[in-house]
């Protein structure tokens, strides 16, 4: 085994329309734990942040996690996470999170309501995401660093890089979270429209794409941390559940900063496969080899596979869970009970 290796696991999280995110990365040298990293990404439920605690500790065979991040205050995102940060055999350095709370005194006044107060809005939004404030709470009793990650955050000399949201945005972004008191005014709208009743199938090919640029995701979805690993001159990126203004601006964000995205290694596919989450320009402008797209078993609507085909028409391999765990694995041994995973094929019909 090389002793620079590189492992990405996307667990299997969710039944029926119920997805979530759990990811854990590791890299370095597997053989000496001192110069080995463990990174998880979302913790998804309280039975996939058990799944992850156990990979940790067997697979990865270390009790020590140099970085937890939340990339947003979702339940199917922050739920498992509450399980890994309270676990007393893990020593853990970091967490990345945001902190909607904290940002009370900045935007109180963006709200209809006057008599709002910095304290009222800051419990509203406490209790409103309660999992995401649970793991603030178990952080500080633990004395684990918190950082909020916005665009320029860095981990390790720079491998590991936020690209979005920044602060300006995210703060835009919090009076229109559905969970927030009505806001004076809004950039996008609480309410997005979504599908309803029987689903239409309509006919694609490489050549017709159907996937277009009016898809629409909530405030706490583009609010999302966007992540980007750099590994032997490759580049692998995690996407939350974040949507296309978002996406747009995390292009922005990397051209201005120097960092070419627009033929990248690896690439997880927003929000379990949403056809609201990508558009054509998003993955004209970030192409990859390889899509790993986090959706649970017999979902109904994810992977969508008009996005499933929009990857595939631009030569990437694209990968789901759907019931099964993933791992991406870059010189290192494959492992027992593994096999190699079947990408997915281009449907000729897809959801209008």
């Amino acid at each position: 085994m090389s002793k620079n290796s590189l492992e990405i696991d996307f667990l299997a999280v969710g039944n029926g329309e119920k997805s979530g995110d759990a990811i854990a990365i590791r890299y370095g040298d597997f053989n000496d734990k001192k110069k080995q990293y463990t990174i998880i990404i979302d913790g998804g439920t309280i039975d996939s942040g058990k799944e992850l605690i156990k990979l940790i500790k067997e697979t990865y065979e270390t009790n020590y996690i140099d970085l937890i991040i939340s990339t947003h205050p979702d339940g199917d995102h922050s739920s498992g996470l509450r399980e890994i940060l309270k676990e007393e055999d893990f020593t853990i350095e970091k967490l990345w999170m945001h902190r909607p709370w904290t940002h009370s005194d900045d935007i109180k006044d963006l709200f209809v309501d006057g008599r709002i107060t910095n304290n009222s809005l800051s419990e509203r939004l406490k209790e409103a995401y309660n999992y995401a404030y649970e793991c603030e709470e178990i952080a500080i009793e633990r004395d684990i660093n918190i950082e909020e990650p916005f665009s320029g955050l860095s981990f390790d000399n720079g491998k590991i890089k936020v690209l979005g949201p920044d602060l300006e945005y995210y703060q835009e972004l919090i009076p229109e979270f559905n969970k927030s008191p009505e806001a004076k005014s809004t950039i996008m709208g609480k309410t997005f429209s979504r599908l309803n009743g029987v689903v239409n199938m309509i006919g694609e090919t490489l050549q017709i794409e159907t996937l277009d640029e009016s898809g629409e995701t909530s405030a706490e979805n583009n609010s999302s941390t966007v992540l980007l690993l750099e590994f032997e001159n490759d580049y692998y990126l995690f996407t939350g559940d974040t949507g296309i203004p978002a996406l747009k601006r995390v292009i922005e964000y990397a051209n201005n900063a120097g960092i070419d995205i627009s033929n990248i290694r690896f690439m997880q596919v927003p929000h379990h496969g949403s056809k609201r989450n990508i558009s054509p320009s998003i993955l004209d402008a970030i192409k990859c080899k390889t899509a790993y797209v986090s959706a649970s078993k017999d979902a109904p609507k994810h992977p969508a596979k008009k996005v499933i085909n929009a990857y595939i028409r631009r030569n990437a391999n694209v990968y789901t869970t759907e019931g099964s765990s993933l791992c991406h694995h870059r010189n290192s041994d494959s492992r027992e009970g593994y096999s190699s995973s079947i990408p997915q094929p281009f449907y000729n019909q897809v959801e209008e």
